[in-house]
This record gives structure tokens, sequence and C-alpha cells, in this order.
């Protein structure tokens, strides 16, 4: 008997394995039919009748019977009371129409309208013959009857039907849980599990369990369909099939998917956020998965972004100047086309698609794109394009495009273009500011190379595109005539040749771009780069070398876990294409939106403090060239602190190419017309996260010559900033801190008042106690002579310190006697609100403050919050950290400091910010809501592959959550924390969870690590130096002679 890599089948049983489809549709149909009628002469509305293909799929098909019910009346606006499911089928009702069906249905089953599918029932015994587990999922009260009548029942090992959904509260589909069930019923793992499903609903279903494998079986000519909803395979029917090509599957197939993110169809409105999901870049540069024949327009966006590359212009909006530093749209080097004789030049948006298919593969950084298109002539066209940046070489790009005329002889024209008459234009309400950013002062080419010289026309900044092309026949090289045509800002290389059916046309674009950032001559680096390239594929291979190198680093290996697997690997391929080695040569930080669009305008917020510990662990010189960022725009804090009169460095809450605070003052509403103050400036706390940043990296590296000659004179005039800004009171005989904006964008003010700042935000207190404790053990670290130094250097003395250890000992903490840490003060008095209520009204809640303006009101006067403010204290220290701290400035915190603080904050936050579900996955972990906070973690790691914000994704991904949510699986489910020189690992996976591996690499010394419900193995992979402590479960462990521990958990 083989041997497979699946262990159960489960079928749906309606269009799978009985032809009751057909029965069900009639049942449906002769049941409405009845009610619209007489719905029509009471309602007085014309009478439509029901459809299969208008009602029956779109709404019922595959859903338990009372949900069809509801939503197919949903869909004609009819509103009918839910009733009892023990309703009389004469009585309208939700559940009396339900019921209404099932008598039809059954009469129509008793005169012997039963047709069994031949293919499946032979498929099944031939599953059975070879040792696999067979069932059947049905969301059908009628399937063990229909099973009875076909001679079936004793073919399945269990059958989870609608009966017993209703007795176990099973939720339908697209919910997973009967096909869970039914796996569990024959105790086979989800991921070792084939669903089959004929139904669109089960599809989905079969997708959001995280099974092996979903075969969709196209009975109603909808394999589009079933494939864009979660089907992997999809078949006419199961003749088409084989158990070799199911074990196929999982050999190969599956690895694939788990490493690819893919897209079957061409949805216009979705194409901005797939740009942005399928952007290839390397950390230099990024550009966006656009294609390659059209240029910007109300549907596609190309942009190419460059880390660091910002220009500033002022526009006048509403009658007042503004100005903004933007993140510049680079030249698109993309344009790649052609027309067949003297027809017109493609453009997908204007053609009939047969077929699409784009994949990006996170292994090697590549998107593949295959697209079957057909003229107003009849003619069809197969494209292929594979494109990427290289992670080997970070000036280079390529692009191979071919084009195989499948049904035609004819001249083809094919036109390359470097295009830099480009704006930013990815953010619509960015729309009203001056978005031209380039002049040109060189263009042009000869045969087969091109090239284009632009200069930001602020900044001042040259950037320069060259190409070459490579052109082949049936993948030989041919020399054909390439002739060069340029308009300002633009160079197009067009070339013809005489296309053959099946034979394919290949052009080569291979692309590099230098800036006078790093080179003084641009051009000619970018001319002698091409030049030395002698093909795509070898440019390829270096690429896909490097790429290996980074995800040997970087991996986090899930076993069970098939789409979180897949999204694990998608935000840690976007984090490697926003900063990667090559950034360890950069001068930029990590933009809040990656290199994939112009959201935020490309600047530098707090979101480092969630990004840059994936780089301390496996990439620290990229993480320390991050924080020298930070460091060689530190005069520029000192004179934003002195602007403001404080002492010390006081980072921008956005910053962009000088260090300068980058935040508007004012904002334009949109819907209102008028001007409001922005404050969000005030957001203060931002140098207390690069503070942090410095800590954890040196905890992380033990690079002490980082900390004596840079990170210390950082942490200390962040420290001291604060010192200066905490005002002492003698009536309390603490010091407050007044003017600042806590992570809660929601609340800028007081209630009614003029201005915008709070006080004694817990957030920022506890923080700022943190940053001076640890001031002193930094002092503690440097050796005596670089200390002496640097006390000269910034004028620090014993005096000012004694006033810092003061300020730690007696700043203010709003802690009440519950032991809820107040927001801020007066946070207790504002006015309460029912987010529940608000949910029922709005459904959707995440923008509270927007909601509240909507009604008049304003969100400074509610307790509403946008997203964990109080609770990222807990995110950021350990519960007993903070218990000391707050006991040192003499506070007595009780027990429980953190599970009280979470219930308390919970219930008034409306997770506006996609860093809030992140942060509180980690916190609801700690506070033993472990059910809530896999919730969280999984709506964290979906955050942009859901979209979830409802459009923001296509102006640039969100690093924070990205990196955050990956870490939660460390943080969370390894049980990975450290201190000092000490790993601690206490292991915790969710249930579905067969294991997880990773590397980790901690002061210098590298570990792997493979963990599942029962055992724990830890290698050591650095040389034999010293070895810091390992703690698993609290228990020290010991390597002895040995490389590796494993031990029973």
């Amino acid at each position: 008997m083989p041997e497979f890599k699946f262990d159960a089948v489960v079928f749906d049983l309606d269009g799978v394995i009985t032809q009751t489809a057909s029965v069900h549709s009639a049942a449906w149909k002769q049941m409405f039919d009845e009610f619209l009628r007489e719905y029509a002469e009471q309602s007085g509305e014309p009478f439509r009748e029901f459809t299969h293909n208008n009602d029956y799929l779109p709404f019922v098909d595959g859903k338990p019977r009372f949900d069809g019910v509801a939503a197919f009346l949903k869909s004609r606006n009819i509103d009918l009371p839910f009733g009892d499911p023990q309703d009389d089928p004469g009585k309208n009702t939700i559940c009396g129409l339900g019921n209404r069906k099932n008598e039809i249905f059954n009469r129509l089953i008793d005169e012997g309208n039963l047709v069994i599918f031949d293919s499946t029932v032979d498929f099944i015994k031939e599953l059975l013959k070879n040792g696999v587990k067979v069932g059947v999922a049905s969301s059908s009260k009628n399937c063990e009857k229909i099973l009875k009548a076909a001679g079936l029942i004793d073919f399945f090992e269990t059958i989870v039907d609608g009966l017993v959904s209703a007795r176990l509260g099973l939720k339908g589909k697209p919910h997973p849980d009967i096909f869970k069930k039914a796996c569990d019923n024959m105790g086979v793992d989800y991921h070792k599990a084939i669903i089959v499903e004929d139904a669109v609903s089960g599809v989905q279903a079969g997708q959001n369990g995280q099974f092996g494998l979903v075969v969709g079986v196209a009975r109603e000519n909808n394999e589009m369909e079933l494939r864009l909803n979660g089907a992997d395979i999809v078949v006419s029917d199961l003749a088409e099939i084989s158990l070799n090509d199911l074990n196929n599957w999982f050999t190969t197939g599956l690895q694939n998917d788990q490493w690819t993110l893919t897209y079957f169809n061409y949805d216009p409105e979705k194409e901005g956020t797939r740009e942005a999901l399928h952007t290839v870049g390397n950390g230099y540069m990024g550009t966006r998965g656009a294609l390659e024949e059209t240029k910007a327009n109300g549907i596609n966006y190309p942009g190419t972004y460059l880390a660091g590359l910002y220009n500033r212009l002022t526009s006048i909006v509403s009658g007042r100047e503004v100005q903004n530093e933007d993140f510049v749209n680079c030249p698109n080097w993309l344009p790649l086309t052609f027309k067949i004789a003297n027809g017109q030049w493609l453009d997908l948006n204007k053609v009939e698609i047969i077929v699409f298919e784009r994949r990006l593969d996170f292994r090697d950084g590549s998107l593949y794109r295959k697209v079957i298109v057909k003229d107003n002539k009849g003619r069809e066209t197969l494209i292929q394009s594979v494109r990427f940046i290289s992670m080997a070489k970070p000036h280079l790009a390529a692009l191979k495009y071919t084009i195989t005329p499948l049904n035609y002889n004819s001249d083809i024209t094919i036109r390359s273009e470097l295009d830099g008459q480009v704006i930013n234009g990815g953010v619509k309400r960015y729309s009203q500011l001056n978005s031209k950013h380039w002049e040109t002062i060189d263009q042009g080419g000869e045969k087969e190379k091109s090239f284009l010289v632009v200069r930001t026309n602020q900044s001042k900044i040259k950037l320069a595109v060259a190409a070459r092309l490579f052109i082949k026949i049936n993948g030989q090289p041919v020399n054909s005539p390439v002739e060069i045509t340029t308009d300002p800002g633009s160079v197009k290389s067009t070339l013809q040749i005489k296309g053959k059916k099946n034979t394919p046309l290949t052009v080569e674009k291979i692309v590099a771009i230098y800036t006078s950032k790093e080179e003084d001559h641009p051009k000619l680096s970018a001319e002698n780069e091409i030049n030395q390239v002698n093909s795509f594929e070898e440019l390829y291979n270096e690429s896909k070398k490097a790429w290996s190198k980074i995800w040997k680093k970087i991996d986090i290996q899930l076993e069970g876990q098939r789409l979180t697997q897949k999204l694990v690997r998608l935000n840690l391929y976007h984090l490697m294409i926003t900063a990667s080695p090559h950034n360890a040569q950069i001068d930029a930080g990590i933009p809040a939106r990656g290199l994939h669009g112009e959201a935020y305008r490309g600047h530098i917020f707090w979101d480092e403090l969630f990004i840059l510990p994936i780089y301390f662990m496996h990439f620290p010189r990229t993480a320390r060239s991050v924080l020298m960022y930070r460091y060689r725009r530190l005069d520029q804090a000192r004179a934003y602190a002195a602007e403001h009169g404080y002492q010390g460095a006081m980072f921008p809450w956005q910053s962009g190419s000088d260090g300068r605070e980058e935040t508007q003052t004012l904002h334009l509403n949109p819907l209102s017309g008028k001007w409001d103050d922005d404050y969000s400036r005030l957001q203060r706390h931002v140098s207390l996260a690069i503070a942090y940043n410095i800590f954890n990296y040196y905890q992380f590296t033990g690079d002490l010559k980082f900390l004596s000659d840079y990170g210390a004179e950082m942490f200390l005039e962040i420290c001291r900033f604060w010192a200066s800004k905490a005002d002492f009171e003698s009536k309390s005989g603490r010091y407050n801190i007044d003017g600042v904006m806590g992570p809660d964008e929601y609340h800028e003010a007081y209630p009614g008042a003029n201005s915008g700042g709070l006080k004694n935000n817990s957030y920022t207190n506890i923080m700022v106690l943190w940053a001076i404790d640890r001031a002193f053990n930094i002092l503690d670290l440097l050796p005596t002579e670089d200390k002496m130094k640097l006390f000269k250097k910034i004028d620090l003395n014993e005096k000012e310190l004694d006033e810092w250890r003061n300020i730690k000992n007696h700043l203010s903490i709003p802690l009440s006697r519950e032991n809820i840490l107040e927001q801020f003060e007066g946070f207790f008095d504002l006015k309460e609100i029912d987010l529940k209520e608000y949910a029922r009204k709005y459904r959707n809640i995440s923008r509270m403050d927007r909601i509240l303006k909507a009604e008049g009101k304003n969100p400074n006067d509610y307790k509403v919050i946008k997203q964990a403010d109080t609770l990222m204290t807990f995110y950021n220290l350990h519960e007993n950290e903070i218990h000391r701290l707050l006991i040192q400035a003499g506070f007595m915190p009780s027990e429980q400091l953190l599970k009280k603080n979470f219930d308390y904050y919970i219930k008034y936050t409306s997770h506006g910010s996609t860093l809030s579900k992140l942060v509180h996955s980690r916190i609801a972990f700690q506070a033993g809501y472990e059910s809530l906070s896999y919730n969280y973690f999984m709506e964290s790691l979906k955050s942009d592959f859901h979209d979830v914000q409802g459009g923001t994704t296509k102006e640039g991904i969100h690093t924070g959550v990205m990196a955050g949510s990956v870490l939660l699986i460390l943080k969370n489910y390894a049980g990975l924390h450290f201190k000092d020189d000490k790993i601690y690992l206490e292991p915790n996976l969710p249930a579905g969870w067969r294991g997880i591996s990773f590397w980790v690499r901690y002061q210098k010394q590298e570990y792997h690590i493979k963990i599942t419900h029962k055992k724990l193995k830890i290698t050591k992979t650095s040389p034999e130096t010293k070895i810091g402590a390992v703690y698993i479960k609290k228990n020290k462990i010991h390597f002895g002679d040995n490389k590796y521990v494993e031990i029973e958990l």
C-alpha cells in the first residue's frame, strides 16, 4: 500500500457526492417563488422569481438552511422575524420558510429525484482501498437520509451534518467548524486533511480552516470563483484527479503555496492593494507590483522608492501655504509594452483578459505574471513577465518580458521606456499638494542602451537610471535594430520583430539606479553597472543566492498552520525589502509604510520599536545603521528641544531627510473644509522609543563600542530632555510632565482646552522612569575614559545626575486605589461611552474619532481609545520591572497590575491603529486570555493581507504590525524573552499548531530552536566561545559537550 502525505478526505454532500444540488435548487425555487408571489400581492411590488444563477448560487448554496433564507431575503430587502427552528412550514418567518423548503426537498427525494456522481463514488472507493479515512461534512440536515437512500452510508467513518451542527452549536460555512469536527472525529490533523467542495462558502471554509488541500468541484462552470475563494485545485469532476495528484500537492504544491502570494484574476478595485503586496525590492529600493504596460491612472499606480530620498515642496491649499517633505516617487523603470501590426499599444484595462495569474515568490523576491489577452480582431497573445530587484547588487533591477502569439502571425512592435515624468500621486488625500519633484538633466541612448538623469527640484539630489535590452526569439539571442526617441523626461527604446504563431519573443531589461547621495557621478556608475551584466539569468541567480542566505536566518517554520505560515513569510519578506543587509550602508530609517507607497510621506515614526527586534536578532549591522540615522540627526533634535525651551534632545514625531519635525501643525478637515489644529507632534514618547531601541540593541549585541561612541550620547541627551520637561510641584512634592500625548491619538487635549497636550501620561512617565534608571546602568557599562570624554562632550556632571535621581524617585504616576494606571490625569473624569452600542450601530468602529465628530462630538471628551496607551507600558516592560520602578518612585502597586489594567482599558479601545490588536494580543496573553490573544494575533498578522483598514494598504504596507505580529509567535508561543545574558523559553503552542522552529542570535551566540507540544530541542551553532545561560520553563539547561539539548515538555 503506497504511503500518502495526507490522512483523510472530507467531502461535502450536495453537488460533490450526490446531485442533490439541483434538487435543493428546485426546492428553494418552489418555496421562494410561492412566498415572493404572496409578498408581491401584499406589498404592491412586482414579482421577481428566484433563479438558480442569480439567487441560489450566491446566497443559498452550501449554507445552513436558515442562513440561506436570511441571506436571500436580505438581498431583496425583505425583513422577516427569525422565528423559532420549530416554526410551522406555513409561518412567514426565516425558520418557517426554511422548514417549508425542507418539506418540499424531502418530498422530491421521496419521489426518486436523487442522482449519484459515480466518479465520486469510485474516488471514495479508491481512497478506502489505500487506507485513507473518509468523512462527510454537510450543512444539510437530511445528509444521513440521503446517504442511506443512495446506499453510501457505510463508506464514511464520520458524518457531520446540520443536525450535528445544531446539537453542538457549530457555525456554518464559511466557518470551518463542520470540517474541523469531522477531522476531530477521525483523529486527523487539519493540515493532513483534504476538503472537497463545490460551493464558494465551502471552499472559503476550507481556506479558513487552514486544511492541507482544498479541492473545488466546478459543477456550475464556476472554476474561477472557486479558485478565487480558496480552492487550491479546481476540477469539473473528480474523475479528473488521482490520489497521486493529491499526494503531489502535499509534496510540492503545499510547499510552494506557503512561499508565494498568488492572484488569479485582474480586479481593478483591488489592484492598488495588490500592487503594494506584490512590491519587489532590496532595502535600497522598492518597486510596486504594477503592470508593465500601463502608467499611473485611476486603477494602476507604478511607483519606485529609494530609501531616504526626500524632497520638500510648498503648496497652497485652501488659501494657506503648506510645506511638506515627500518620499519621492522615482522614475519608472518598468514600462514595456507592444502592439500588433498597426494596432493599439497593449493596455490590460482595454482588452479581454482570458487568463491572468500573478505570483510573488518570497524565496527569491521575484514577481511572475502570466496573461492571455484577446484583442478586437480575435488575436490571442500569451504574455509572461518576471521581475526582481537584486538582493545581491543593490542598484540593479531586471525584467524579462515574453510575448507569444497563439493564433496569428504578424509584425510586433515592442517599446521599452524610462519614464521620468512621474509625480507623487499615490495618496488621494494629498492630491491638493504640489507633487512634481523631478526636473530632467540629461537623457538619451544608443542601440540597446538608454539612460535618464533627473534631479529633485528642492533637495537637488541627482538620480540616474540606465537600461540595457537583450532580445531573444525562441530563446536565442538576435540583433534587432533599436530606435531611441526622447520626450522631456522620457526615453523610449522601440524595436520591431516578425511574430510567428507559438514562437516566444523575449526582451530582457536590465536596469541600474544610482543617486548623488552615494556617488558623485551617478550616470557613469549606472552605465558601468549595466555593462557588467551579461544576462537576466546571471543576475537572477546571484540575487536568489543572497535571498537564500537571508531566509536561512529569518525563516520561522510552522507545522500545521498553512495560512499562518504563508503570512509569516509574507510579512518577513516585506520587512526585508524595506530594510535588508544593504541598509547597513544607507543613511535611512525604516519608513512606517515601507518602500511600497507614499502614505505618511515615507516618514519615520516610532514604529521601529516594533520592528528592530527582528534586526537585532538577525541583522545587527542594519539595526545599528537605523540607530545611526537617529544619531546623525541628534543636533537637530537638540535644536528642536532648545526651540521649545528644553535641554537635551527632543526627536520629532515625524522624521525625514534631516531630522526636523515634519508633522503639520494644522490639517485640513475634508468634511468641513476647515483647518484644524494637529497636535500629534506632542507624541514626545518617540524619543523614549529611540532610547528603548538603543538599550535593547546593546542587550542583544553587546556592542559596547556603539554605546560608547554614539548610543550613550543619544540616550543621555534624551534623558536630559525629559528631566528639563519635568516640573517640580512643591504641593505634592512630585515632578509633573505636561503638554504631551500618549500613543492614543484620540486624546490630544483636555475637554474645552484651547491648546494641546495632556498631563502625566502614564505610559510616557513610566518610560521616563525606565530611561533615567537605565541611564545609570549605561554609565556603569562605559569604560572610565569613554565616560569622562562623554561627560565633557555633553557637559554632564554629577549635580545634574543627582537631579535625575530625584526625578526618578519623585515623578508623578497617576495610580488609582484600584491599581489602575490613569492614562493621563483627568481620564477617569471623562464621559463614559458604550462601544458595544456603537458597534451595533456602525459595525466598524475602528475610527471612533471620526464617528464622534460626525455626531458633533469631540473624542477628547470621552473614554474612547484609539490604541494601546497605558497598556503599551506592559508591552515594553515586564510587569515585575514596572512594579520595581513604581516602588522606587514611592508608589505601592498591588499584584495583578497588568491584568487589572487590561480589564479596565480593553472596554474603551476601538483598535483604530493596526498596532492596537498587536499590542493587545501580547498583553491579553500575559493576562491569561489566550483565546482572545490568539484572535488578536491572527487579525494583526492578516492586517495588510486583508487590508483591514479598508484601502490603506494600497498606499503602503504597515511595517510595525508586520514585524510585531511575527515577533508575537516568538514572544507568546515560543515564550522567548531575554534578560541580561540569559535566554528564556516558556513554550505554549496553540492547539492545532504541531510545531515551530526558528533561529535566534543573542549576544553573539546563535541557536536553532525547535518546539512541539511534547519536546523542545535547542542547538547551539556558534563557535565555542562564552555561552550565555538558557532557561526552559525557568530551569537552566546545560549543554555540556553536546551541540544540542532536547527535553520533554
